[in-house]
């Protein structure tokens, strides 16, 4: 009997898996969320919306843009916002991508990006990252070819913790030609302290085709409430808004996101809080032994390969998150969280070297 069907490329499309339920918030170390509360003045802004909550959202997001253009000295026609920055990256590939396209990519890189990308019948070709877990720029720059519309940067990258070098990024771009998008994911760029990092804002100052994805979920702790964006030359920006579901973002949100921004001190002090976890915890894993990749993001990596998914069985209760056959990602959480996946690596490390 004929039934409805789906497009054909779903059919080798995963369905994304969100980081695992944990015992508690604070043990949940699988998702990359920032375990401090909402910053100064976010609850009473954003709880005035919900009063309003039978009234459409400002589709034109004005508060929002205006916020950001303060934020970065750029006009409002600059920015494309939705419901997080993955949303905004689905609707650029949607607005840019189509059947017999090139998108060109690292692997392991974000996990989103097969699904995104796969979904605008676009060719996907995933250049794997070097032995350090770094993106190797020259492969990619040679993997572009005529067919090329978009190449995606993650730094730093997702799962795997390492920038991109503003040197490495910028021979990238002189050699990548001019109609071909680079987006600079920098979701984490907050937690960057290595001053040879890239910066995604630099790039687009001189090159019309960069694009630059910014987040509210991780050092703004906004995750629940879904505000990412795109920083773009004006017409780009625009197409990204065309391909956007109208209404995607809340007011609850924009404003929340307004309001973060206006907290800008706070910020600080809590995302180099959660930096000097991140290089103690580094620190820590290095002295029981584990290899661990230089990270500039709010988790690490520990490239465990077959034993990723025994790992986080072992790890109970905190939650990380494995990637099968590659390595597990663990979030960095409280300071108490943080001391007893610690105590539980450090008893996983010393019972498998044993073995050896």
């Amino acid at each position: 009997m004929d039934t409805p069907r789906a497009r054909s490329a779903l059919d080798g499309i995963p369905v994304y898996r969100p980081g695992k339920a944990a015992t508690s918030d604070d043990h949940k170390l699988s998702s990359n969320e920032n375990p401090y509360a909402p910053l100064p003045g976010v609850m009473e802004r954003a709880g005035a919306e919900l009063a309003r909550m039978n009234r459409y959202p400002d589709a034109g997001m004005t508060a929002l843009y205006d916020a950001l253009a303060d934020r970065f000295g750029l006009s409002a026609d600059h920015f494309a916002a939705g419901t997080g920055s993955v949303a905004v990256l689905f609707s650029l590939l949607t607005a840019h991508l189509e059947p017999g396209d090139e998108i060109v990519y690292a692997w392991r890189s974000f996990e989103a990006y097969p699904i995104a990308a796969d979904l605008t019948g676009a060719t996907t070709v995933r250049v794997p990252l070097r032995a350090d877990a770094t993106h190797d720029l020259d492969a990619m720059a040679a993997a572009v070819t005529e067919r090329t519309k978009v190449v995606l940067v993650c730094t730093p990258n997702n799962p795997t913790g390492p920038v991109v070098t503003a040197s490495e990024l910028s021979t990238l771009l002189r050699t990548v030609p001019p109609h071909v998008l680079v987006v600079v994911d920098e979701a984490y760029v907050e937690f960057v302290r290595d001053p040879a990092a890239a910066s995604g804002l630099d790039a687009l100052a001189a090159h019309d085709n960069v694009v630059v994805l910014r987040t509210f979920s991780k050092a703004y702790g906004l995750a629940g409430l879904r505000v990412g964006y795109a920083i773009a030359r004006p017409d780009v920006a625009t197409s990204i808004r065309k391909a956007t579901p109208p209404f995607a973002v809340t007011d609850l949100s924009q404003a929340a996101a307004v309001a973060s921004l206006e907290s800008h001190a706070v910020l600080e002090e809590r995302v180099e809080a959660i930096v000097q976890e991140r290089v103690a915890m580094v620190a820590a894993l290095r002295e029981q032994g584990w290899d661990v990749p230089d990270t500039e993001a709010n988790f690490v990596w520990l490239p465990l390969g077959a034993d990723a998914l025994d790992f986080a069985v072992a790890c109970d209760p905190v939650s990380v998150r494995p990637f099968a056959g590659d390595g597990v990602r663990i979030s960095v959480g409280t300071p108490e969280v943080n001391a007893q996946l610690l105590a539980l690596a450090a008893t996983w490390q010393a019972s498998h070297t044993s073995w050896a």
